[in-house]
């Protein structure tokens, strides 16, 4: 048995507001429930009731209680205060927290979270998301990069975006690299299906069972792929693959390979091989650029869909899906079309090489 509370004092004229307020359709909820709060509590029901009928806490009921007993019916038609936010805050200490974020570090941390600076600066952790979210700043997140050093960058990239823009005529372009060490891997469990509600799953753990190593050449024009799969990946392997595009494409074509600096594509032997048909041709991407070259667009693709989430009992699983995937490629090929302009990309080159050395 609840001891019953004091009523709430309320004017007639205030019980009216209250009311008109519930009945609305147009009311807010929140304003709603605060009025109810109130006309309950006028009644002197006891706040635990009351919180009970309508469904919330206890605090809830005293805060407004006591708005209303503070500022009548205005009282209820305003937020109660969450203390200082962002605009609330003086321009001096939105820079000191910006400044904050941008030149330090915690003592304990690699970076900061809106909880630390906010313990730091004295305010809420929300008050820095928003700072955070109105100057772009995202302590949180990192992303890679790598300038090229190679010394003839701009030669190579005007060669290989200039086969991209103005393909050569009577001529196939392939983008050509391997991608090594796919693992062969196999769950210790089975994982379940996905049903409504529930995602699939698949074991954290996994089972080793071999390697493979992929040789692709992208048509650039058309988008199917040729592709063979090798336990390793050396300038023998290469040589072999260099015959598989030679027995697959048209005879009076030439080949234009977009290639890598790795080591296996400048291999004597290789070069030798490449001597004895003419109809070869090289163009390689700067060092670190391997951005240039479209294949590696296609091996993103393919690890995606066939390979990240693939579960293969031996080598010989993976190879046979490597293959399906090809063949399926290969009868609706979508080719990747370049667009970027050599001058435009040596410009954002030149603007990260100048921001990078600014930095630091």
């Amino acid at each position: 048995m609840w001891n019953p509370a004091e009523k709430l004092p309320m004017t007639l004229e205030q019980r009216t507001t209250l009311k008109a307020w519930v009945g609305a359709r147009t009311s807010p909820q929140r304003t709603v429930l605060r009025a109810r709060i109130c006309l309950l509590a006028a009644d002197g029901l006891p706040n635990m009731i009351i919180a009970q009928t309508l469904k919330t806490s206890r605090p809830t009921v005293l805060q407004w209680r006591k708005r209303f007993e503070e500022r009548g019916t205005e009282g209820l038609s305003e937020d109660a205060p969450h203390g200082l936010s962002s605009r609330a805050l003086s321009a001096e200490k939105v820079k000191e927290i910006v400044e904050a974020t941008l030149h330090t570090t915690p003592v304990d941390a690699t970076h900061w979270s809106t909880r630390t600076m906010a313990q730091v600066m004295g305010v809420s952790n929300a008050t820095v998301s928003r700072i955070w979210d109105a100057h772009g700043l995202q302590p949180h997140r990192v992303e890679g990069f790598k300038l090229s050093k190679d010394k003839r960058f701009v030669e190579k990239l005007t060669d290989v975006v200039g086969v991209y823009m103005n393909p050569p005529d009577k001529a196939v372009i392939l983008c050509v690299d391997e991608k090594s060490q796919i693992q062969a891997l196999d769950r210790t469990q089975p994982g379940l299906p996905m049903k409504r509600g529930r995602c699939g799953t698949m074991t954290h753990d996994y089972k080793r069972n071999g390697t493979t190593c992929l040789f692709a050449a992208l048509n650039v024009l058309e988008g199917k792929v040729i592709g063979s799969c090798y336990p390793r990946h050396r300038n023998i392997e290469f040589r072999k693959f260099l015959r598989q595009i030679d027995r697959e494409t048209p005879k009076d074509l030439a080949i234009h390979m977009i290639l890598d600096n790795y080591g296996t594509h400048n291999h004597p032997m290789v070069k030798t091989w490449l001597e004895k048909h003419p109809r070869f041709h090289c163009h390689f991407t700067p060092t670190s650029s391997s951005w240039l070259n479209l294949v590696e667009r296609w091996f993103g693709e393919i690890t995606r869909k066939r390979i990240r989430r693939g579960v293969f009992s031996s080598v010989s699983d993976l190879v046979s899906a490597i293959e399906e995937y090809i063949r399926i490629n290969n009868e609706n090929p979508k080719p990747f079309v370049w667009t970027k302009k050599a001058d435009v990309i040596l410009k954002k080159i030149a603007h990260c090489k100048a921001v990078t050395v600014t930095s630091h």
